[in-house]
């Protein structure tokens, strides 16, 4: 076992205390920008870097080999995202957007500059994920709901490059080198405090969902531990690990659905019957396969 990532262990801190300080902004601070407070936007990536940060201290924990190497990547993490916050609070102090914007010089700047570190996390992420994955842990079920939680958040980072390169129907505003709205121009109406379209497709949805079934499935893994104590048939790893990878499966099969749906400008909360159709099928899906896991098992007639 490795120690802790400290200078990660130090970030998410940060990021929580700066969380609390955007929080009290929001009420103190009457300013608005597409409808929502000027605050809301660094306190929801302070939230996410204390979360990401916190969960890949531990994963640097684990068992693993380039110990050295991957260290460094944790670094590259804490550097990256400690500039993204900055910039991000930067904009958000003068009232100004960060993601995508080419309005000004300086704004472009700024945009320039947030791409060189949303690349840097990426890459550093695929590459202490591959550290990581490609090693087993202390039992079966930690080593895959890590694999499929790492597995998982990769895409969901990379889908948010969808954001910049463009999809099908996407309206890009003027001055503006990107935009996360499928179906509609950014700005509309959006889910309180997420601001997520509405009216139209969000690839933030999918971006966010996505990425954090890094913390979710080890998560889950352990809410199994704690429920073997009171239930006997969750005691066998057996029985854990296949619930973990129906799990798995089930949350990156979402994590595509509403990327999916997000594509064809659909709105989180007004789905069609196509995605309502797959998502039941989804559902019924897993929690067949859960039961038939968790049925009483039969010892073999002598």
């Amino acid at each position: 076992m490795l120690r802790w990532h400290r200078p990660l262990l130090f970030l998410s801190a940060v990021m929580a205390v700066l969380a609390l300080v955007f929080l009290i902004l929001v009420f103190a601070d009457g300013r608005t920008l597409d409808g929502l407070p000027i605050w809301i936007k660094p306190m929801k990536f302070a939230i996410s870097f204390a979360l990401y940060s916190f969960t890949w201290a531990w994963l640097l924990s684990l068992r693993h080999r380039a110990g050295r190497t991957s260290w460094w990547m944790g670094t590259a993490l804490v550097v990256a995202a400690f500039a993204e916050v900055a910039l991000i609070t930067y904009q958000a102090a003068k009232g100004r957007h960060s993601h995508f914007n080419e309005a000004t010089p300086l704004d472009g700047s700024i945009w320039v500059a947030m791409g060189v570190t949303i690349g840097v996390l990426m890459l550093a992420n695929l590459i202490a994920a591959i550290f990581v994955i490609v090693d087993r842990q202390t039992d079966r079920v930690s080593t895959w709901t890590v694999r499929l939680g790492l597995v998982i958040s990769a895409l969901g980072i990379a889908s948010g490059g969808l954001m910049v390169t463009g999809v099908p129907g996407q309206t890009w505003a003027e001055d503006f080198a990107g935009a996360h709205s499928v179906g509609v121009a950014d700005g509309g109406p959006g889910l309180p405090v997420v601001g997520w379209s509405t009216i139209g497709g969000d690839l933030r949805i999918p971006h966010f969902v996505g990425m954090h079934a890094l913390q979710l499935l080890p998560l889950f893994a352990l809410l199994l531990v704690a429920l073997s104590a009171r239930f006997a048939v969750l005691r066998h790893e057996e029985v854990r690990l296949r619930l973990a990878l129906i799990a798995g499966g089930a949350y990156g099969c979402l994590f595509l659905l509403l990327l999916w749906q997000a594509l064809r400008g659909q709105p989180l909360i007004h789905p069609d019957g196509v995605t309502l159709t797959v998502l039941g099928v989804l559902a019924v899906t897993a929690i067949g396969a859960a039961a038939v896991t968790l049925s009483p098992r039969r010892e073999p007639a002598r």
